[in-house]
């Protein structure tokens, strides 16, 4: 498969698991507690099976809502999937919209493919290497154009314009000392600072699109959360590196958990 084949499937496939999610976003639905706390309804587990549906015949899938494949297994797998169904379970569940479907495309173990969707506020950020990084806003009651005038349509992302007043986003559900310190520092260099304040893999495409300088994350993520928005960052001239090393972030490691991490515009 070329690599707008690959993106096109990507991108239906999240557009699709979103109706779902937004058929049960607006009724009453049920929530679970997997082993680790963490919150999981019905609409996890639907846009799950519409994903792995859609993807099963192109390359092996890593899903937050799969049975985790052991490492010996894939650790040789050069090109696989890395999916959240729903990164922001917690927001779904408060309906305040900021949650995201992310499909990510890895290989050799860095994002070369990425497609994020909001389906609450219908906004689509999509990206892949050598082509580049991508919004789109759905009109009301708009469906899916066929890619090649979804991907003429689309603003191109590549960080320009960014805010007159150093801007940082900030998770609304994980603020740390770490990053508050971070924030300070910021105060001390650049005067006066905006705060954003959002949910989800959201953050890293706020700093992609050019509303914010950087997104510090001192905080705990799994590799699905970040994988498909580190593409769409990374595709727009951004850096997505580990806070403290400053290298690049790495997928389908043995564990699957993200070290902390900081987002920013290159120059």
């Amino acid at each position: 498969m070329q690599t707008k084949e690959i993106l096109s499937l990507s991108v239906r496939s999240a557009i699709e698991a979103g109706e779902k999610i937004m058929e049960i976003y607006k009724r009453d639905f049920s929530v679970e507690y997997k082993d680790d706390k963490s919150p999981l309804t019905e609409a996890d587990k639907a846009s799950n099976i519409i994903i792995c549906e859609n993807l099963k015949n192109t390359f092996p899938i890593i899903s937050e809502e799969n049975k985790l494949i052991d490492y010996a297994e894939r650790k040789d797998w050069n090109t696989c999937w890395l999916i959240d169904p729903i990164d922001g379970t917690k927001e779904f569940i408060k309906k305040n919209g900021e949650f995201t479907v992310n499909i990510a495309l890895i290989q050799n173990n860095l994002p070369v493919l990425g497609v994020v969707y909001l389906p609450a506020k219908r906004v689509l950020y999509f990206a892949a290497e050598e082509m580049g990084s991508f919004k789109y806003e759905f009109q009301e009651k708009e469906n899916l154009p066929e890619f090649e005038t979804l991907l003429a349509s689309s603003q191109k992302l590549n960080g320009e314009n960014l805010p007159q007043k150093y801007t940082i986003v900030a998770s609304r559900s994980h603020m740390s000392p770490e990053t508050e310190a971070f924030i300070e520092g910021c105060r001390k260099k650049y005067g006066e600072v905006e705060l954003i304040s959002k949910g989800s893999s959201i953050k890293l495409c706020l700093v992609a699109e050019g509303s914010a300088q950087v997104y510090p994350r001192v905080a705990p993520t799994m590799e699905w959360d970040t994988a498909a928005a580190h593409a769409v960052a990374k595709f727009a001239g951004c850096s997505v590196n580990d806070f403290y090393k400053r290298t690049e972030l790495k997928y389908n490691k043995e564990n699957l958990l993200n070290p902390y991490f900081i987002v920013a515009h290159e120059g």
